[in-house]
């Protein structure tokens, strides 16, 4: 399953690469629409690196706390600390802007990066397994939407999956929301 989710990187990476020469819309202006209906509630968004489609707009609209992922060890859930626009942020694992300081939070909304997603809710990440862990540590204590944030260009006829994956509730491109039922 490695080497096939591998390929599926390849070809994810330079699809995405393509999307994002062309610009990201309204994407985070519909992903904060989508939002809305949850406010209040703590999100968690993410910064965003190299070609991934930015929801700074979207986090900053965000009425309620709003953290970012800190990876804190290899092979394990993330943790996430309180974020705000204008926040001190310093470089963390994998190069990530992580804030300096703040509390940490529990998100019961989580916007997820990904490289490519498919109908049925299933997305491919960059191989870590950090979200899937994530997911399934949260889920285990409570209800937690999963929002995946793509360009629609990301869509795949089928992720390549196995047990440990964990599905989307939802994903917000440029082009819309779906909701997977």
């Amino acid at each position: 399953m490695s080497d096939i989710k591998g390929l599926a990187r390849a070809t994810a990476f330079a699809r995405r690469a393509e999307a994002f020469a062309q610009g990201q819309g309204q994407a985070a202006e519909i992903l904060a629409d989508y939002l809305a209906g949850h406010h209040g509630r703590v999100l968690a968004g993410y910064m965003p690196m190299r070609s991934e489609i930015d929801p700074l707009p979207a986090m900053a609209a965000h009425q309620g706390p709003v953290g970012v992922p800190v990876i804190l060890e290899k092979a394990a859930p993330l943790r996430f600390r309180e974020w705000s626009p204008g926040c001190r942020m310093v470089e963390g694992a994998f190069k990530a802007l992580i804030p300096e300081e703040g509390a940490w939070v529990e998100p019961e909304v989580l916007i997820v990066p990904l490289l490519a997603f498919d109908a049925r809710g299933y997305r491919l990440g960059y191989g870590g397994g950090f979200y899937d862990r994530t997911l399934e540590l949260l889920r285990s204590r409570g209800p937690v939407l999963a929002v995946g944030f793509a360009f629609a260009a990301q869509e795949v006829d089928a992720v390549p999956t196995d047990a440990f994956d964990q599905r989307l509730d939802a994903v917000v491109t440029e082009k819309g929301v779906t909701v997977f039922a």
